[in-house]
């Protein structure tokens, strides 16, 4: 893909999603998410109904009425997008692959991000770091971490959850927004989420395609191993191949779920040939409660 498809490509993702962030998800977004903490406004008089704690009794006593500190909280967040770029996101039956999806959705949450004026972080894994691009702030910065999204070429095909929710914790000194959109086609990274989840608020997105759960019978056929390279013949027409092959996938699945409900992380499934709008929309609402 040359220059100019690449940008034609990051305007048109631009439009898109960021048609959807500014009329449905930036107010969404906005009261999902937590500030660090309240700061101090103003200085004003005392109304019924206010909490008598917050009075100045320095300000009460020099106009001889009652006078309130006024707080507001401190809204300026940082967002971290974890993005698996293994060999298992260039896969898709439908119209479009993951990684497509998984683009889309990292720039909606990023264009609502910085309508509430949060930075934006970027990191691309595989089994290893393959990029990092430090939070910033600003229209220009998003459109870098779109350009990365679509053209990024990883060393490895190969996925390491855990190792990438270390680098995470090493980068991250102060707590974070944290989306990680994957496949989760790896296992035995619970841990390192309960530790890393302590500190960050995490939500694991799961953008799958139909396929990933069960596959069709067609006969015997070859299969490539998008993370190995290894292509193997498969007969598909088995029950018991079929059975196999969804049992392992769900496994997955069951892994995903109870990782990140144990380490009180929040979760999204979206397959390709849905909405993710829908399912990023209830998940905000079901948060900002």
């Amino acid at each position: 893909m040359n220059t100019k498809e690449i940008l034609k490509k990051v305007r048109k993702i631009e439009i898109k999603t960021r048609r959807l962030s500014d009329h449905i998800f930036g107010g969404e977004y906005h009261s999902s998410f937590k500030g660090r903490g309240m700061t101090f406004s103003e200085v004003r008089q005392y109304q019924y109904g206010d909490d008598v704690r917050a009075i100045d009794w320095n300000v009460t006593a020099r106009y001889n009425e009652p006078y309130v500190k006024v707080f507001e909280e401190e809204r300026e967040l940082t967002m971290m997008l974890m993005v698996d770029v293994s060999g298992s996101e260039s896969f898709g039956t439908h119209h479009q692959f993951k990684k497509d999806t998984i683009t889309e959705i990292a720039a909606t949450l990023s264009f609502s991000a910085i309508q509430n004026n949060d930075k934006v972080g970027l990191i691309l894994f595989t089994d290893e770091i393959e990029l990092f691009i430090p939070p910033k702030k600003g229209r220009s910065h998003v459109l870098r971490i779109i350009r990365e999204l679509i053209e990024f070429h990883p060393k490895s095909k190969k996925t390491n959850i855990a190792n990438a929710l270390k680098f995470l914790s090493n980068v991250m000194k102060k707590k974070a927004i944290v989306f990680m959109l994957s496949d989760f086609m790896d296992t035995e990274y619970e841990q390192t989420l309960k530790v890393v989840g302590n500190k960050h608020d995490i939500t694991g997105i799961r953008v799958y395609d139909k396929y990933d759960e069960e596959i069709p019978n067609l006969g015997m056929v070859p299969m490539l191993d998008a993370e190995t390279g290894k292509v193997h013949l498969v007969n598909t027409a088995s029950k018991s191949v079929r059975t196999s092959y969804r049992t392992n996938a769900l496994k997955l699945v069951d892994e995903f779920h109870s990782s990140f409900k144990r380490s009180g992380s929040g979760v999204i499934n979206t397959r390709v040939d849905e909405s993710y709008v829908k399912k990023l929309l209830g998940y905000f609402k079901h948060k900002g409660r």
